[in-house]
């Protein structure tokens, strides 16, 4: 028989797709027209899904992993799942399957394709991140509107997925639903995670699943930074508590730390003296406003704690309004800071 080429094997594996998942990918099931398993490497999960039938959508033996953006057909199946490297003993393993004759001659050269990342890892994050689309005009930036956060400069690090896969902390299917992502990175802006807050699909609200946030890649020391950082900044929590907060002062460097834990961890910038600590009005908020005071004034850094009124600084921008919430942070901060930061929000 003539040989054979790497789009042939994936066709004629395509045509037997189910049977291919049932032997390469055994601790996956059938999920109506998918196949779902936890990876390519035949880990147990729900991540992965191949399609099983041709369709408008694709043909039948593709495959994707949101958590880990890798992509492929059912060669690569074959090649991960039994741990192969040479493309010659994929195709053997291929025609094996297909109960074809081998080939007398030269192997297929291998096509590229994207390498595997581990789930939730800082290249997963970057993964993502390159898949987000500009805030501006979309369901995103429709969301934060309805938050009462209407300015958004120097937030580079905010920007929008349309179709963001969401899968549930234990049994269930994974969804897609819109998504603010917003880049987690380090002093030198070098981005080492992500952050994703699913979203209702007319951005009324948060998404109705639970939990409606994740996090991913390396978080701790680092923060989703909004501004540049100079010799005073302002840390926080979460990401809609700091933006409500630029409402009042947009020049400040702020960054967002997405919890309390993270929060009292997070590296100072070189040239800092001055750091505002963004409290939340709850136990969790006291705790890492405390170890961060400390390690503030033991790195020789002025700390000054801004508290809201009510439970966090985005519930008075959204209750009391901006008005308000500029007067209750004017009186916070150190005399020189309200004409440094506030004028142009006067």
């Amino acid at each position: 028989m003539s040989r054979l080429d790497a789009t042939d094997l994936a066709q004629r594996l395509g045509r037997q797709a189910e049977g291919v998942c049932r032997f390469y990918l055994s601790n996956g099931r059938k999920q109506g027209n998918y196949w779902q398993v936890g990876d390519v490497r035949n880990t147990a999960g729900r991540s992965m899904f191949v399609r099983l039938h041709d369709s408008a959508k694709g043909v039948a033996g593709k495959w994707t992993d949101p958590a880990t953006g890798e992509h492929g057909d059912l060669l690569d199946v074959i090649r991960e799942s039994l741990g192969l490297i040479d493309f010659a003993d994929v195709a053997e393993e291929a025609r094996r399957f297909l109960s074809l004759p081998q080939p007398e001659s030269e192997p297929v050269t291998f096509r590229a394709r994207t390498p595997p990342v581990p789930s939730g890892s800082s290249e997963a994050a970057h993964r993502l991140w390159r898949m987000t689309q500009p805030i501006t005009g979309s369901v995103a930036e429709a969301y934060l509107r309805k938050r009462g956060i209407t300015d958004l400069r120097g937030a580079a690090n905010l920007r929008f997925h349309p179709n963001c896969y969401w899968r549930p902390e234990g049994d269930g299917l994974t969804e897609t639903w819109p998504a603010m992502i917003a880049a987690v990175t380090n002093l030198n802006g070098k981005v080492t995670g992500a952050h994703r807050t699913w979203l209702a699909r007319d951005g009324s609200a948060k998404a109705p699943i639970d939990p409606p946030r994740k996090a991913m890649g390396d978080l701790l020391g680092n923060a989703v930074r909004f501004g540049e950082a100079q010799d005073v900044m302002a840390a926080g929590e979460g990401i809609e508590t700091i933006l409500s907060l630029r409402q009042a002062m947009p020049p400040m460097p702020m960054v967002s730390a997405l919890s309390a834990g993270h929060l009292a961890a997070i590296l100072f910038p070189a040239n800092m003296r001055r750091l505002y600590i963004v409290r939340d009005n709850d136990p969790a908020g006291d705790g890492a406003r405390d170890s961060l005071v400390d390690r503030a004034r033991g790195a020789g850094i002025e700390a000054i704690t801004l508290s809201p009124m009510l439970g966090d600084f985005n519930e008075d921008l959204v209750m009391r309004g901006l008005a308000a919430l500029r007067a209750e942070v004017r009186v916070q901060l150190a005399p020189e800071d309200v004409s440094r930061f506030m004028v142009l929000a006067a």
